[in-house]
Protein backbone atom coordinates (compact mmCIF):
# COMPACT_ATOMS: atom_id res chain seq x y z
CA UNK A 1 0.00 0.00 0.00
CA UNK A 2 2.70 2.47 1.07
CA UNK A 3 4.79 1.50 -1.88
CA UNK A 4 1.57 2.41 -4.07
CA UNK A 5 1.33 5.83 -2.98
CA UNK A 6 4.72 6.76 -2.79
CA UNK A 7 4.86 5.22 -6.95
CA UNK A 8 1.69 7.82 -6.92
CA UNK A 9 3.28 10.78 -5.23
CA UNK A 10 6.15 10.52 -7.65
CA UNK A 11 4.12 10.48 -10.84
CA UNK A 12 2.61 13.12 -9.82
CA UNK A 13 5.43 15.71 -9.22
CA UNK A 14 6.89 14.22 -12.70
CA UNK A 15 3.21 15.47 -14.32
CA UNK A 16 4.08 18.98 -12.62
CA UNK A 17 7.22 19.47 -13.93
CA UNK A 18 6.26 18.87 -17.39
CA UNK A 19 3.71 21.17 -16.61
CA UNK A 20 5.48 24.01 -14.95
CA UNK A 21 8.45 23.24 -18.07
CA UNK A 22 5.57 24.54 -20.82
CA UNK A 23 4.97 26.90 -18.46
CA UNK A 24 8.22 28.20 -18.22
CA UNK A 25 9.18 28.33 -21.77
CA UNK A 26 6.09 30.21 -22.62
CA UNK A 27 7.46 32.82 -19.67
CA UNK A 28 10.70 32.68 -20.86
CA UNK A 29 10.09 33.05 -24.30
CA UNK A 30 7.42 35.85 -23.43
CA UNK A 31 4.34 34.35 -26.08
CA UNK A 32 1.28 32.52 -25.75
CA UNK A 33 1.24 29.12 -26.42
CA UNK A 34 1.22 27.13 -29.27
CA UNK A 35 -1.48 24.59 -30.21
CA UNK A 36 0.66 21.46 -29.60
CA UNK A 37 1.83 22.99 -26.12
CA UNK A 38 -2.23 23.34 -24.98
CA UNK A 39 -3.02 20.17 -26.14
CA UNK A 40 -0.08 18.19 -24.51
CA UNK A 41 -0.68 20.93 -21.41
CA UNK A 42 -4.28 19.41 -21.71
CA UNK A 43 -3.49 16.25 -21.28
CA UNK A 44 -0.91 16.61 -18.40
CA UNK A 45 -3.70 18.05 -16.69
CA UNK A 46 -5.99 15.58 -17.18
CA UNK A 47 -3.36 12.69 -15.37
CA UNK A 48 -2.59 14.46 -13.08
CA UNK A 49 -6.51 15.22 -11.66
CA UNK A 50 -6.38 11.42 -12.29
CA UNK A 51 -3.44 11.04 -9.96
CA UNK A 52 -4.78 13.38 -6.90
CA UNK A 53 -8.09 11.34 -7.79
CA UNK A 54 -5.87 8.01 -7.00
CA UNK A 55 -3.89 9.58 -4.13
CA UNK A 56 -6.52 10.57 -2.27
CA UNK A 57 -8.54 7.12 -2.70
CA UNK A 58 -5.11 5.44 -1.82
CA UNK A 59 -4.44 7.42 1.66
CA UNK A 60 -8.26 7.14 2.47
CA UNK A 61 -7.42 2.99 1.68
CA UNK A 62 -4.19 3.23 4.39
CA UNK A 63 -6.40 5.69 6.77
CA UNK A 64 -8.79 2.67 6.62
CA UNK A 65 -6.30 0.17 7.46
CA UNK A 66 -4.51 2.02 10.30
CA UNK A 67 -7.51 2.78 12.09
CA UNK A 68 -8.38 -1.22 11.66
CA UNK A 69 -5.05 -1.80 13.47
CA UNK A 70 -5.20 0.24 15.87
CA UNK A 71 -8.48 -1.30 17.30
CA UNK A 72 -6.54 -4.61 17.20
CA UNK A 73 -3.98 -3.02 19.66
CA UNK A 74 -6.31 -1.33 21.60
CA UNK A 75 -8.00 -4.43 22.75
CA UNK A 76 -3.88 -6.28 23.61
CA UNK A 77 -3.32 -3.18 25.29
CA UNK A 78 -6.83 -2.82 27.17
CA UNK A 79 -5.82 -5.07 30.20
CA UNK A 80 -1.76 -4.14 30.48
CA UNK A 81 -0.72 -1.39 32.67
CA UNK A 82 1.16 1.79 32.26
CA UNK A 83 4.52 1.85 33.38
CA UNK A 84 4.59 5.00 34.75
CA UNK A 85 6.89 5.41 37.84
CA UNK A 86 4.68 7.82 39.76
CA UNK A 87 1.42 10.00 39.68
CA UNK A 88 1.47 12.11 36.29
CA UNK A 89 2.21 15.48 36.87
CA UNK A 90 0.93 17.52 39.97
CA UNK A 91 -1.72 18.85 38.16
CA UNK A 92 -3.60 16.07 36.44
CA UNK A 93 -4.37 13.86 39.41
CA UNK A 94 -6.06 11.59 37.33
CA UNK A 95 -3.53 8.88 35.65
CA UNK A 96 -1.53 6.48 38.33
CA UNK A 97 0.63 3.53 38.03
CA UNK A 98 -1.55 1.03 37.02
CA UNK A 99 -4.39 2.20 35.29
CA UNK A 100 -5.37 0.58 32.25
CA UNK A 101 -4.36 2.00 29.09
CA UNK A 102 -8.13 1.31 27.97
CA UNK A 103 -8.62 4.02 30.68
CA UNK A 104 -6.75 6.99 29.04
CA UNK A 105 -9.22 9.69 27.63
CA UNK A 106 -8.20 13.09 25.43
CA UNK A 107 -7.54 15.93 27.84
CA UNK A 108 -10.69 17.51 28.91
CA UNK A 109 -9.86 21.11 27.92
CA UNK A 110 -6.86 22.74 26.49
CA UNK A 111 -6.17 24.51 29.83
CA UNK A 112 -5.42 21.02 30.88
CA UNK A 113 -2.93 20.11 28.29
CA UNK A 114 -1.10 23.28 28.58
CA UNK A 115 -0.48 22.25 32.40
CA UNK A 116 0.28 19.02 31.35
CA UNK A 117 3.03 20.54 28.64
CA UNK A 118 4.59 23.32 31.38
CA UNK A 119 4.84 19.86 33.46
CA UNK A 120 6.72 18.27 31.07
CA UNK A 121 9.11 21.17 30.00
CA UNK A 122 9.71 21.88 33.68
CA UNK A 123 10.91 18.30 34.54
CA UNK A 124 12.72 17.98 30.83
CA UNK A 125 10.41 15.15 29.22
CA UNK A 126 10.53 13.26 32.69
CA UNK A 127 7.18 11.62 33.89
CA UNK A 128 5.29 13.14 30.93
CA UNK A 129 1.58 12.78 31.00
CA UNK A 130 1.05 9.45 28.69
CA UNK A 131 -1.90 11.36 26.64
CA UNK A 132 0.75 13.86 25.07
CA UNK A 133 2.42 10.60 23.35
CA UNK A 134 -0.43 8.60 22.93
CA UNK A 135 -3.07 10.98 21.32
CA UNK A 136 -1.06 10.06 18.62
CA UNK A 137 -2.77 6.85 17.93
CA UNK A 138 -6.32 8.79 18.31
CA UNK A 139 -5.37 11.33 15.90
CA UNK A 140 -5.44 14.18 18.52
CA UNK A 141 -1.40 15.14 19.02
CA UNK A 142 2.24 14.21 17.91
CA UNK A 143 5.45 14.21 19.87
CA UNK A 144 7.97 16.29 18.89
CA UNK A 145 10.79 15.35 21.12
CA UNK A 146 13.42 17.17 18.60
CA UNK A 147 11.86 20.16 19.20
CA UNK A 148 10.55 19.86 22.84
CA UNK A 149 7.16 20.54 22.09
CA UNK A 150 3.72 19.15 20.98
CA UNK A 151 0.96 19.61 18.96
CA UNK A 152 -2.20 21.48 20.44
CA UNK A 153 -4.99 18.38 21.03
CA UNK A 154 -6.58 18.18 17.66
CA UNK A 155 -9.94 19.04 18.38
CA UNK A 156 -8.42 21.95 20.51
CA UNK A 157 -6.23 23.30 17.67
CA UNK A 158 -9.38 23.96 15.39
CA UNK A 159 -11.00 25.20 18.08
CA UNK A 160 -8.25 28.26 17.80
CA UNK A 161 -8.37 28.35 14.46
CA UNK A 162 -12.11 28.44 14.22
CA UNK A 163 -12.06 31.94 16.66
CA UNK A 164 -9.16 33.18 14.33
CA UNK A 165 -11.38 33.19 11.49
CA UNK A 166 -14.54 34.10 13.59
CA UNK A 167 -12.53 36.92 15.48
CA UNK A 168 -10.84 38.56 12.15
CA UNK A 169 -12.38 41.19 10.31
CA UNK A 170 -9.91 40.32 7.32
CA UNK A 171 -10.04 36.41 8.12
CA UNK A 172 -13.38 36.03 7.53
CA UNK A 173 -13.59 37.04 3.92
CA UNK A 174 -10.44 36.02 2.44
CA UNK A 175 -10.15 32.63 0.50
CA UNK A 176 -9.03 30.22 2.47
CA UNK A 177 -7.37 26.96 0.64
CA UNK A 178 -6.65 23.99 2.85
CA UNK A 179 -3.36 22.58 2.44
CA UNK A 180 -2.67 18.61 3.04
CA UNK A 181 -0.53 17.19 5.45
CA UNK A 182 2.36 16.39 3.34
CA UNK A 183 2.52 19.54 1.80
CA UNK A 184 4.42 22.83 2.53
CA UNK A 185 2.47 25.11 -0.34
CA UNK A 186 0.92 25.20 -3.14
CA UNK A 187 1.25 26.49 -7.09
CA UNK A 188 -1.99 27.74 -8.24
CA UNK A 189 -2.51 28.29 -12.41
CA UNK A 190 -3.95 31.60 -13.38
CA UNK A 191 -4.75 33.72 -16.30
CA UNK A 192 -2.08 36.26 -16.99
CA UNK A 193 -5.11 38.90 -17.57
CA UNK A 194 -3.70 42.31 -17.77
CA UNK A 195 -6.11 44.25 -20.19
CA UNK A 196 -9.03 43.72 -21.43
CA UNK A 197 -9.34 45.74 -25.08
CA UNK A 198 -9.67 43.58 -27.87
CA UNK A 199 -6.82 40.87 -28.24
CA UNK A 200 -5.79 40.99 -24.95
CA UNK A 201 -8.79 39.58 -22.76
CA UNK A 202 -8.06 36.49 -20.80
CA UNK A 203 -4.27 37.42 -21.86
CA UNK A 204 -4.38 36.86 -25.59
CA UNK A 205 -7.83 35.66 -26.38
CA UNK A 206 -10.25 37.84 -29.26
CA UNK A 207 -13.09 36.72 -30.78
CA UNK A 208 -14.76 38.00 -34.39
CA UNK A 209 -18.12 38.11 -35.83
CA UNK A 210 -18.29 36.00 -39.11
CA UNK A 211 -18.34 39.53 -41.57
CA UNK A 212 -15.73 41.21 -40.00
CA UNK A 213 -13.23 39.78 -41.91
CA UNK A 214 -12.26 37.22 -44.35
CA UNK A 215 -9.64 36.01 -42.27
CA UNK A 216 -9.14 35.80 -38.86
CA UNK A 217 -6.18 35.86 -36.51
CA UNK A 218 -5.17 32.88 -34.08
CA UNK A 219 -5.63 33.55 -30.45
CA UNK A 220 -5.13 31.78 -26.97
CA UNK A 221 -4.97 32.19 -23.65
CA UNK A 222 -1.99 32.97 -21.80
CA UNK A 223 -1.22 31.35 -18.43
CA UNK A 224 0.74 32.63 -14.77
CA UNK A 225 1.33 30.81 -12.00
CA UNK A 226 0.81 31.50 -8.04
CA UNK A 227 3.10 30.17 -5.46
CA UNK A 228 2.02 30.35 -1.72
CA UNK A 229 4.74 28.53 0.73
CA UNK A 230 4.17 28.28 4.49
CA UNK A 231 5.44 31.11 6.38
CA UNK A 232 6.15 30.23 10.28
CA UNK A 233 4.43 32.51 12.42
CA UNK A 234 5.09 32.77 16.52
CA UNK A 235 3.48 34.20 19.37
CA UNK A 236 5.10 34.24 22.80
CA UNK A 237 3.24 34.22 26.35
CA UNK A 238 4.58 33.80 30.03
CA UNK A 239 1.97 32.16 32.75
CA UNK A 240 2.94 32.34 36.82
CA UNK A 241 3.47 29.07 38.46
CA UNK A 242 0.22 30.26 40.30
CA UNK A 243 -2.16 30.42 36.97
CA UNK A 244 -0.98 26.82 36.04
CA UNK A 245 -2.27 25.22 38.74
CA UNK A 246 -5.78 27.00 37.28
CA UNK A 247 -7.06 25.02 34.49
CA UNK A 248 -9.83 27.01 33.54
CA UNK A 249 -8.38 30.72 33.85
CA UNK A 250 -5.19 29.23 32.19
CA UNK A 251 -7.41 28.30 29.02
CA UNK A 252 -9.77 31.24 28.69
CA UNK A 253 -6.59 33.53 29.40
CA UNK A 254 -3.84 31.74 26.69
CA UNK A 255 -6.40 30.99 24.28
CA UNK A 256 -7.90 34.40 24.03
CA UNK A 257 -4.26 35.91 24.26
CA UNK A 258 -2.86 33.33 21.45
CA UNK A 259 -5.99 34.06 19.39
CA UNK A 260 -6.09 37.26 19.51
CA UNK A 261 -1.94 38.06 18.53
CA UNK A 262 -2.19 35.07 15.65
CA UNK A 263 -5.46 37.28 14.33
CA UNK A 264 -3.26 40.37 14.34
CA UNK A 265 -0.15 39.72 12.93
CA UNK A 266 -1.88 37.56 10.24
CA UNK A 267 -4.03 40.48 9.04
CA UNK A 268 -1.19 43.02 9.88
CA UNK A 269 -0.03 40.95 6.80
CA UNK A 270 -2.37 40.77 4.81
CA UNK A 271 -3.12 44.25 4.51
CA UNK A 272 1.37 45.53 4.98
CA UNK A 273 3.12 42.29 4.60
CA UNK A 274 6.72 42.48 2.67
CA UNK A 275 6.25 38.70 1.08
CA UNK A 276 9.63 37.98 2.54
CA UNK A 277 9.42 35.63 5.90
CA UNK A 278 5.70 36.28 5.66
CA UNK A 279 2.58 36.72 3.14
CA UNK A 280 2.89 39.64 0.37
CA UNK A 281 0.23 42.73 1.53
CA UNK A 282 -2.23 44.15 -0.49
CA UNK A 283 -0.20 47.68 -0.05
CA UNK A 284 2.88 45.62 -1.58
CA UNK A 285 1.59 43.91 -4.30
CA UNK A 286 1.32 44.63 -7.87
CA UNK A 287 -2.39 44.38 -7.73
CA UNK A 288 -2.89 47.66 -5.67
CA UNK A 289 -4.47 50.89 -7.42
CA UNK A 290 -3.60 53.90 -5.79
CA UNK A 291 -5.99 57.05 -6.59
CA UNK A 292 -4.04 60.19 -6.68
CA UNK A 293 -5.40 62.97 -4.17
CA UNK A 294 -7.78 66.02 -5.45
CA UNK A 295 -5.66 69.09 -6.56
CA UNK A 296 -4.83 71.34 -3.65
CA UNK A 297 -6.58 68.61 -1.30
CA UNK A 298 -5.76 69.74 2.04
CA UNK A 299 -3.35 67.69 4.23
CA UNK A 300 -4.58 64.56 6.38
CA UNK A 301 -8.12 64.89 4.97
CA UNK A 302 -10.77 62.96 2.83
CA UNK A 303 -13.06 63.94 0.51
CA UNK A 304 -16.66 63.28 -1.58
CA UNK A 305 -13.99 63.33 -4.67
CA UNK A 306 -11.82 61.09 -3.28
CA UNK A 307 -14.52 58.59 -1.98
CA UNK A 308 -15.78 58.77 -5.84
CA UNK A 309 -13.07 57.96 -7.28
CA UNK A 310 -11.78 54.87 -5.38
CA UNK A 311 -15.13 53.39 -5.93
CA UNK A 312 -15.25 53.82 -9.48
CA UNK A 313 -11.40 52.08 -9.68
CA UNK A 314 -13.31 48.98 -8.24
CA UNK A 315 -14.37 46.07 -11.09
CA UNK A 316 -18.45 46.43 -11.38
CA UNK A 317 -18.54 42.28 -10.72
CA UNK A 318 -16.54 42.67 -6.92
CA UNK A 319 -18.48 45.47 -5.37
CA UNK A 320 -21.00 43.44 -4.21
CA UNK A 321 -18.35 42.08 -2.05
CA UNK A 322 -15.72 45.00 -1.40
CA UNK A 323 -15.57 46.82 2.19
CA UNK A 324 -14.25 49.92 3.24
CA UNK A 325 -11.15 49.66 5.39
CA UNK A 326 -10.30 53.07 7.09
CA UNK A 327 -7.69 54.12 9.55
CA UNK A 328 -10.32 55.26 12.90
CA UNK A 329 -9.33 58.43 12.77
CA UNK A 330 -11.14 58.45 9.42
CA UNK A 331 -15.29 58.61 10.85
CA UNK A 332 -15.00 62.34 12.04
CA UNK A 333 -15.00 63.20 8.54
CA UNK A 334 -17.36 60.30 6.78
CA UNK A 335 -19.96 62.27 9.01
CA UNK A 336 -20.15 64.85 6.73
CA UNK A 337 -19.57 63.57 2.90
CA UNK A 338 -22.47 64.74 1.11
CA UNK A 339 -23.23 65.24 -3.16
CA UNK A 340 -25.93 67.88 -3.58
CA UNK A 341 -28.86 66.79 -5.01
CA UNK A 342 -30.01 67.01 -8.63
CA UNK A 343 -31.91 70.07 -8.60
CA UNK A 344 -29.79 71.76 -5.63
CA UNK A 345 -32.67 71.46 -3.23
CA UNK A 346 -30.88 68.93 -1.09
CA UNK A 347 -27.57 67.07 0.40
CA UNK A 348 -27.49 63.19 -0.66
CA UNK A 349 -25.37 61.49 2.30
CA UNK A 350 -22.58 59.16 0.93
CA UNK A 351 -22.19 57.66 4.72
CA UNK A 352 -24.81 56.38 6.90
CA UNK A 353 -23.52 55.78 10.59
CA UNK A 354 -24.01 52.10 12.57
CA UNK A 355 -26.94 51.14 13.19
CA UNK A 356 -28.63 53.00 10.14
CA UNK A 357 -28.61 49.87 7.64
CA UNK A 358 -30.90 47.32 7.77
CA UNK A 359 -28.61 45.45 5.49
CA UNK A 360 -28.49 41.93 6.13
CA UNK A 361 -24.95 41.76 8.10
CA UNK A 362 -23.75 45.04 7.97
CA UNK A 363 -26.19 46.61 10.66
CA UNK A 364 -22.87 46.74 13.00
CA UNK A 365 -21.00 48.81 10.49
CA UNK A 366 -21.48 52.56 9.01
CA UNK A 367 -21.71 51.91 4.69
CA UNK A 368 -20.17 54.53 2.59
CA UNK A 369 -21.61 53.92 -1.08
CA UNK A 370 -23.66 50.79 0.22
CA UNK A 371 -20.51 48.51 1.21
CA UNK A 372 -19.44 48.32 5.09
CA UNK A 373 -16.87 50.49 6.50
CA UNK A 374 -14.81 48.76 9.03
CA UNK A 375 -12.13 50.38 11.41
CA UNK A 376 -9.14 48.36 11.51
CA UNK A 377 -5.77 48.79 13.52
CA UNK A 378 -3.81 47.62 10.28
CA UNK A 379 -4.81 50.68 7.97
CA UNK A 380 -1.98 53.56 7.71
CA UNK A 381 -1.81 56.72 9.65
CA UNK A 382 -4.38 59.68 8.59
CA UNK A 383 -3.38 60.98 5.36
CA UNK A 384 -0.85 58.38 4.25
CA UNK A 385 -1.33 56.04 1.64
CA UNK A 386 -3.28 53.08 3.05
CA UNK A 387 -5.61 54.59 5.40
CA UNK A 388 -8.57 54.19 3.38
CA UNK A 389 -8.83 51.63 1.08
CA UNK A 390 -11.77 49.90 -0.94
CA UNK A 391 -11.54 46.07 -1.04
CA UNK A 392 -12.58 42.77 -2.21
CA UNK A 393 -10.90 40.48 0.20
CA UNK A 394 -12.19 37.11 -1.49
CA UNK A 395 -9.50 38.18 -3.96
CA UNK A 396 -6.76 37.97 -1.45
CA UNK A 397 -5.60 33.77 -1.31
CA UNK A 398 -4.42 32.56 2.08
CA UNK A 399 -3.28 29.25 2.81
CA UNK A 400 -2.33 27.01 6.35
CA UNK A 401 -1.83 23.92 7.42
CA UNK A 402 -4.30 23.16 10.22
CA UNK A 403 -2.43 22.17 13.26
CA UNK A 404 -1.16 24.86 16.07
CA UNK A 405 2.00 23.48 17.56
CA UNK A 406 2.99 24.27 21.15
CA UNK A 407 5.99 24.43 23.06
CA UNK A 408 7.20 25.63 26.32
CA UNK A 409 10.26 26.12 28.63
CA UNK A 410 10.37 26.99 32.13
CA UNK A 411 14.19 28.16 31.91
CA UNK A 412 13.88 31.73 29.86
CA UNK A 413 11.71 33.39 32.45
CA UNK A 414 13.07 31.28 35.47
CA UNK A 415 13.96 34.17 37.99
CA UNK A 416 10.55 35.41 37.93
CA UNK A 417 8.39 31.88 38.31
CA UNK A 418 6.75 31.92 35.20
CA UNK A 419 6.81 29.22 32.62
CA UNK A 420 7.08 30.44 28.55
CA UNK A 421 4.87 29.34 26.24
CA UNK A 422 4.94 29.31 22.10
CA UNK A 423 2.39 28.66 19.49
CA UNK A 424 3.32 28.41 16.36
CA UNK A 425 0.64 28.85 13.22
CA UNK A 426 2.24 28.14 9.41
CA UNK A 427 0.89 30.33 6.40
CA UNK A 428 1.34 32.51 3.57
CA UNK A 429 -1.51 34.53 1.43
CA UNK A 430 -0.86 36.87 -1.62
CA UNK A 431 -3.44 38.74 -3.89
CA UNK A 432 -4.86 36.92 -6.72
CA UNK A 433 -4.12 39.79 -8.85
CA UNK A 434 -0.51 40.49 -9.50
CA UNK A 435 -1.35 43.76 -11.48
CA UNK A 436 -4.20 46.08 -12.54
CA UNK A 437 -6.17 45.81 -15.46
CA UNK A 438 -7.19 48.27 -18.61
CA UNK A 439 -10.85 48.01 -19.11
CA UNK A 440 -11.95 47.26 -22.91
CA UNK A 441 -12.90 50.85 -23.44
CA UNK A 442 -10.97 53.80 -21.12
CA UNK A 443 -7.68 54.30 -19.87
CA UNK A 444 -7.83 53.91 -16.18
CA UNK A 445 -6.83 50.69 -14.80
CA UNK A 446 -9.24 48.88 -12.12
CA UNK A 447 -8.73 46.17 -9.33
CA UNK A 448 -10.04 44.47 -6.21
CA UNK A 449 -8.01 46.66 -4.35
CA UNK A 450 -7.91 50.45 -4.44
CA UNK A 451 -6.44 52.95 -1.98
CA UNK A 452 -6.16 56.67 -1.90
CA UNK A 453 -2.60 58.30 -2.23
CA UNK A 454 -0.95 60.37 0.43
CA UNK A 455 -2.12 63.79 0.78
CA UNK A 456 0.74 66.22 2.37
Amino acid sequence: MKNRLQDLRVKRAEVGQKMAAILDQQETEARTPTEDEETAYAALQASMDQLNSDITAEDQRIERRRALAEQALDLEDAARPLTVAAPVGPFSGQITVGQDRAELQPFASFGEQLQAIAYAGMNKGADQDPRLHWAVSTGAGEAVPSEGGFLVQRDFSTDLLALMHDQGQLLSRVRTIPISANANGIKLPTIDETSRVNGSRWGGVQGYWADEAGTVTETRPKFGRIELDLKKLMAIGYVTEELLRDSAALEVIMSTAFTEELVFKVEDAIINGTGSGQPLGILNSGGLVTVDAEIAQVAATVVSANILNIHSRMPSRQRGAAIWLINQEIEPQLYTMALPAADGSALVMLYRPPGSNDVAGVAAFGTLLGRPVVPVEYCAALGTVGDIMLVALSEYLLIDKGGVRQDSSMHVRFLYDEMTFRFIYRVDGQPAWKSAVTPFKGTLTYSPFVALATRS
